[in-house]
């Protein structure tokens, strides 16, 4: 299993409505950035990622696990993007704030400081724990 962070404007696609989404989940599409893109192509199904209210809010919220992996982005007329689906899993007790994150030195490396504009990215088993504990989740109910 990996762990990801996915970024998204909470006016544009909130944790709240990825919740509504259901059983089917919901398409994470709309990303345009080749690194991002690549991130994508390499989950797989079961993946966790960590839910990320980007701009307004700037904290993770919760945890979504990719239930279909990449297939082509029905938005993107090129034809070059993929997308994946993902299904709200449970949201964190406590969000965890990117000044939370920022301060603790462990997860200094995370993408999310070192490639702020970066909307999909790798998380490490250890910072997944680390932030885990942060939000007030139990490991076992997400590992």
């Amino acid at each position: 299993m990996h762990y990801w962070l996915l970024k998204s404007e909470p006016d544009v696609w909130s944790i709240k409505q990825q919740k509504q989404a259901g059983k089917k989940g919901a398409e994470w599409n709309g990303v345009r950035n080749y690194q991002a893109a690549n991130n994508l192509k390499k989950m797989k199904k079961g993946d966790l990622c960590f839910f990320y209210h980007s701009n307004i809010g700037k904290e993770i919220v919760g945890i979504v696990e990719v239930i279909k992996t990449a297939f082509p982005d029905k938005s993107d007329k090129k034809k070059i993007f993929v997308s994946v689906q993902v299904r709200f899993k449970q949201p964190l007790k406590n969000p965890v704030s990117l000044k939370m994150i920022k301060k603790n030195k462990q997860l200094s490396h995370l993408k999310l400081i070192r490639q702020s504009r970066l909307s999909v990215s790798s998380v490490d088993y250890k910072s997944w724990k680390i932030i885990c504990n942060m939000g007030k989740m139990k490991r076992k109910k997400v590992v």
